[in-house]
């Protein structure tokens, strides 16, 4: 690594550390009078931007009663749409024993799920089931891995069981997430986690992100192959149109 991304990685870790400091201040203040924090998904967000992260939102998030289907790249997928939308996740299970981050994806209300337990669908379907009872949007990853930039894998509609049927008043929303030319974000493979934040953080320059919250619709009578087949499609059809130019 040359100096100059030694330094980048360095700054960046050191912002990312006085970054959380601060939001465990906040969060800590609002848990001490028993408010409800805001702060873990601002936090997130607020990593994105120190990470060189520089996000254009396009659409309108659907603010609760809604499940957004997303694809999926790097793990800055997650800071970068908990700061546009506020939103739940969920995630492997083994993230939830990672040092730090299982801690602060707990505070951001995040769901652990084991894909490879297939006993325990039933169990994972309800805990999605009853998160999607809440006042804040969940983020799914139907992909259930990360994809090479360009490449959108087939959507796996297990956990969508948890919306077959949906509860009253829910949406599905498709979530398209494009980084444009920064191909190196892209998690693939066997690449360690430390290996590909390290990269990212050495990483001179900023790193474009555009979130294409992509129209509504109504699961009911769909089925979740259905609606895993529709999702994929809206998905699909931003990647075909290319970037969305905006002023």
């Amino acid at each position: 690594m040359s100096p100059g991304a030694r330094l980048r990685l360095t700054a960046r870790a050191a912002a990312m550390l006085a970054t959380l400091l601060l939001y465990l201040i906040l969060h800590g203040l609002w848990r001490m009078v028993r408010l409800r924090s805001p702060w873990p998904p601002r936090f997130l967000g607020a990593i994105a931007r120190v990470v060189g992260v520089r996000t254009t939102v396009i659409g309108t998030p659907v603010a609760r009663d809604v499940l957004y289907l997303a694809n999926h790249q790097s793990w800055i997928d997650i800071l970068a749409i908990a700061g546009a939308s506020g939103s739940a996740f969920v995630a492997k299970g083994e993230l939830r024993d990672a040092p730090l981050v299982g801690w602060l994806c707990t505070l951001n209300r995040t769901l652990f799920v084991d894909r490879g337990d297939r006993l325990g669908v039933a169990r994972q379907i309800d805990t999605l089931r009853q998160a999607l009872l809440a006042d804040h949007p969940v983020t799914v990853f139907p992909e259930g891995t990360t994809a090479h930039p360009g490449e959108l894998l087939p959507f796996k509609a297990a956990l969508l069981g948890a919306i077959d049927p949906p509860p009253p008043g829910l949406r599905v929303q498709p979530v398209y997430l494009d980084y444009g030319d920064a191909h190196e974000v892209a998690w693939i493979g066997d690449e360690p986690g430390t290996t590909n934040a390290a990269r990212i953080l050495a990483r001179p320059g900023r790193i474009g992100l555009t979130i294409q919250f992509l129209p509504p619709f109504d699961p009911a009578g769909l089925g979740r192959k259905a609606v895993a087949g529709r999702a994929r499609d809206a998905i699909a059809d931003a990647m075909a149109r290319g970037p969305v130019v905006t002023r």
